[in-house]
């Protein structure tokens, strides 16, 4: 029996999916194979030798430690996509936050309310409304910065409320590129785009080189009055930079998901408390991703959607399943084939894959006597790890 440790709450769809047969689940669980987590950050929490697996409930992996577990062969994925229609309505909320003078409005109405005179009230406010004026999407151009599951459907609804869009990604993935509608223009580097659009909605991942993408520099080159529109993750831009373009009317407005002190108390900046994959659909979908990733990697050594090891699925044959991860270098699948014939076992299918400096390897062989031939492998150099699917 396979057990799953949990963190966070995670929607009960998701933990349907472990069948008690197979599954022992929990929050309590000492020596998990798997884990499964939302936002609970695993850095720095002893982590059991029994750990196979950590599925992220999300797309963001900031919280794991993937570096570490990719050293112990342990396989880190996350659910890219599932809270993508999540998010993608919440840019549409902040495009039309950031365009039109609704939440001033809302707030100019608070303050009346001691008027008792209905008559007195609408002619005050036929009177005020001219304040609270903004304009409209349509015919206006949206840049998006990232083009994956959450940027093609932002790309998509701008479209469809009549807007011209202009898509910059350097790292586009062939799939990706299918998604993506030809009416979207391509922007020959971030620079260009930021210089021809009215709003600009950014959406990539937190990495290295992403690190403060939107600063000083990017944003003298923006559009005068743009709209910048953040729902992916704080670390991509730099608030004080943000700041600063406000304050010189480079900027009209700044909408995000991620607030910070320097934003408090000013009027051109909505900043939402990191709600665009709170939904209760957006839950259910990463938490049914995540278990139906876990489930298939522990039955049949099938990886999908890994941020550290390559993407692998393979049929399986009858008998038992060999599968084992290794540092890339050349030799280490030569020498455990050595150890398979050496022991008389023979493979009836393979797959080897690699990513970086990581390399994983599926092999379906026939019924093996011999015990020890797990241990022999985990002895060669370079293998990190190596499980025995029967």
């Amino acid at each position: 029996m396979y057990k799953i440790k949990t963190y966070n709450q995670i929607s009960v769809k998701g933990l349907e999916k472990f069948s008690r047969e197979k599954y022992e689940v929990g929050s309590d669980i000492a020596h998990p194979d798997a884990i499964l987590l939302r936002s609970h950050k695993l850095h720095g929490d002893p982590l059991p030798e029994s750990v196979l697996a950590v599925a992220r409930a999300g797309a963001g992996v900031n919280n794991v430690p993937v570096e570490e577990l990719s050293q112990k062969g342990i396989v880190v994925f996350n659910t890219p996509g599932a809270n993508a229609n999540a998010v993608k309505e919440l840019v549409l909320a902040g495009l039309l936050l950031g365009s039109r003078g609704i939440l001033r409005g809302v707030g100019y109405l608070s303050t009346l309310h001691d008027m008792t005179d209905a008559a007195e009230l609408h002619k005050l406010l036929e009177d005020q409304k001219k304040n609270f004026a903004g304009n409209e999407l349509y015919g206006k151009t949206l840049g998006i910065i990232g083009l994956g599951a959450i940027g093609s459907l932002v790309a998509d609804m701008a479209l469809a409320l009549g807007m011209k869009v202009v898509g910059f990604d350097p790292a586009l993935s062939i799939e990706a590129a299918w998604r993506l509608s030809s009416q979207v223009q391509k922007a020959e580097n971030m620079y260009a785009l930021l210089a021809r659009c009215d709003y600009v909605s950014l959406h990539v991942p937190a990495l290295p080189v992403t690190k403060h993408m939107i600063n000083a520099e990017a944003l003298n080159q923006a559009k005068k009055g743009m709209v910048l529109l953040n729902f992916a993750r704080e670390t991509i831009v730099d608030p004080n930079a943000i700041v600063e373009a406000l304050n010189q009317g480079k900027l009209k407005n700044y909408v995000c998901d991620f607030p910070e002190p320097v934003f408090y108390g000013r009027e051109d900046v909505l900043a939402l408390p990191h709600i665009g994959a709170s939904t209760a659909e957006a839950e259910e979908n990463c938490a049914i991703m995540g278990a139906d990733q876990l489930i298939e990697y522990l039955e049949n050594g099938n990886i999908k959607n890994s941020v550290n090891f390559p993407d692998v699925a393979m049929a399986r044959c009858e008998g038992p399943r060999i599968i084992f991860s290794n540092e890339n270098v050349s030799g280490v699948l030569g020498q455990v084939l050595s150890v398979l014939a050496d022991n008389k076992v023979n493979v009836l299918d393979m797959m080897n894959k690699s990513r970086g400096n990581l390399a994983y390897n599926i092999l379906d062989v026939e019924q093996m006597d011999n015990g020890h031939v797990v241990d022999a492998i985990k002895q060669i150099k370079h293998v990190m790890a190596v499980r025995l699917i029967k």
